[in-house]
């Protein structure tokens, strides 16, 4: 078997069905009725995101990010917004983890992710959102990521470098992954799966600690200050170390 087949394998083991009839979206309609309770008159719109909805979900991640957007006219701070929703989950049951933007629950057999937001205003598609760890607020938009994502060309290599991270344990957040595996991958991407995987290695292990990583959406967001200087020299130690193994199978699974 080539390196480029065991690649593929891989991804056709772990491939999501993120289609109009996938049954993970049946976990956006049970959760609407839910949150329209919970947001009231300022519940805007809940709509699939992450992973999901840029085509780069595996089967062992998260199932389903859902959007929560709030109305630019929700009198709550985001800090509030996030902690309201946390309590009114766990009330109903969920038994809701706490992360980072997101709030994790179990709907069914489906890992569902929460991201409440403010709209900022009415007629743009950027939000608001807060942020746990540094218990701060920052700008995104949700529509732009997924269509850069999706139109990336990357979208397996980033699914491969997903595994890789989860395999290992490594503190790497999907969107800062996603865009340095297009950067890793600008003006170098060819056929082979094994080898722009291997490129993308080499970057993290050579250049992706030293590098800024911006969000396009707010150039405020500075997304490689989401990691401190250890987690990211662990990225590119474990990405060093899997460039020394002898066969894919050391390299991911």
């Amino acid at each position: 078997m080539t390196a480029d087949h065991y690649l593929w394998n891989i991804l056709q083991r772990e491939q999501v069905d993120n289609g109009l009839y996938s049954p993970v979206r049946n976990c956006q309609q049970t959760m609407l009725p839910l949150l329209q309770q919970w947001g009231g008159g300022f519940l805007v719109d809940v709509m699939a995101s992450g992973s999901f909805a840029k085509g780069t979900a595996n089967k062992s991640g998260t199932d389903i990010d859902l959007f929560v957007s709030l109305s630019e006219t929700t009198p709550e701070t985001l800090k509030d917004i996030y902690t309201k929703l946390a309590r009114r989950m766990e009330e109903l049951g969920f038994k809701p983890r706490l992360q980072n933007v997101s709030i994790g629950i179990k709907v069914g057999s489906f890992d569902v992710d929460l991201v409440p937001a403010k709209r900022q205003n009415a007629f743009s598609l950027d939000h608001s959102l807060y942020r746990r760890r540094a218990d701060t607020w920052t700008k995104t938009n949700i529509a732009a990521h997924i269509a850069l994502v999706s139109a990336s060309g990357c979208t397996n290599e980033i699914r491969i470098i997903k595994l890789w991270r989860d395999q290992r344990g490594l503190d790497f957040p999907s969107f800062y992954l996603e865009l340095t595996v297009i950067e890793a991958l600008r003006g170098r991407s060819g056929p082979s799966l094994s080898a722009n995987v291997w490129t993308v290695l080499q970057y993290l292990r050579d250049r992706f600690a030293s590098a800024r990583f911006v969000d396009p959406s707010n150039t405020n967001n500075i997304l490689s200050d989401e990691l401190s200087d250890t987690a990211q020299r662990n990225i590119a130690t474990a990405a060093g170390t899997s460039l020394g193994a002898k066969t894919w199978g050391e390299i991911v699974r």
